[in-house]
């Protein structure tokens, strides 16, 4: 069972909000005037928790909660009002349940408008353009209908764009891709390091990969080895040989 916590007194209507979730009721009698706010209460919070966990920098939003055409009765129980859709703030679907015998259920639409400063790009960028902190500036925008944006731009420097950037469009993940920092075929720089001590040597990249990725690297020895991107170039390795012969290409 969920514990409440009160959140507001108003005509007599008792509101809490249901932690964990973005259910909102209210103590009975509530009056068909009341719901609206009970579902706008619920759509406020709902917007709070998608903010917070976006890490939005000084988000500010408003809420409507759209009439609809089904009229509207008072109920004599408890009145919840809960998310059905929230997956964009832009247009979200939540119901209203009265409990009991005679009790009822409300779908409404409520559309948020939600600003924030979020990372854009500084300049008209090519594509596959690899980002820097001087390509990315934080601009407030309107994000309602955009689901991932960059709070930070820090999360953007090293990506690179899978297309053209305009200057001060917004970013968006789906748009930026790790770079390929070691490619097939090319020659890379083994670094293996411990303690104080650190080791290199050349070897030949047999896979493609980006920062992070676990790429097979032929030594100078002619082993094959399994390493890690570390940068341009440049990978560090991860374990004992994989084979002494030569790997179909």
């Amino acid at each position: 069972m969920f514990n409440k916590s009160i959140v507001t007194v108003s005509a007599g209507m008792l509101l809490c909000c249901i932690p964990f979730s973005s259910a909102f009721c209210a103590s009975g009698p509530v009056a068909a005037a009341q719901v609206p706010s009970i579902v706008e209460a619920a759509a406020r919070q709902q917007v709070t928790r998608w903010a917070e966990a976006a890490g939005l920098s000084e988000p500010q939003f408003s809420v409507t909660v759209v009439p609809g055409t089904r009229p509207l009765t008072g109920c004599q129980g408890p009145v919840t009002a809960q998310g059905a859709d929230t997956r964009l703030p832009s247009r979200m679907r939540f119901v209203a349940v009265c409990a009991g015998s005679n009790g009822w259920r409300y779908e409404f639409i409520v559309r948020a408008q939600v600003t924030a400063r979020i990372a854009v790009a500084a300049s008209d960028l090519p594509p596959g353009k690899v980002l820097s902190d001087e390509d990315l500036l934080l601009e407030r925008h309107d994000i309602s209908s955009i689901a991932d944006t960059i709070a930070d731009p820090q999360d953007a420097v090293g990506m690179s764009g899978k297309r053209a950037l305009r200057a001060g469009e917004v970013l968006r993940r789906n748009v930026l891709m790790a770079p390929t920092l070691v490619k097939r075929g090319e020659p890379v720089l083994i670094v293996a390091r411990h303690e104080q001590i650190e080791v290199s040597m050349a070897g030949d990249a047999l896979d493609s990969g980006a920062r992070g990725d676990t790429v097979r690297v032929r030594n100078a020895n002619g082993t094959v080895i399994r390493a890690r991107v570390t940068g341009a170039g440049t990978v560090v390795p991860l374990s004992a040989p994989v084979t002494t012969s030569s790997p179909s290409e």
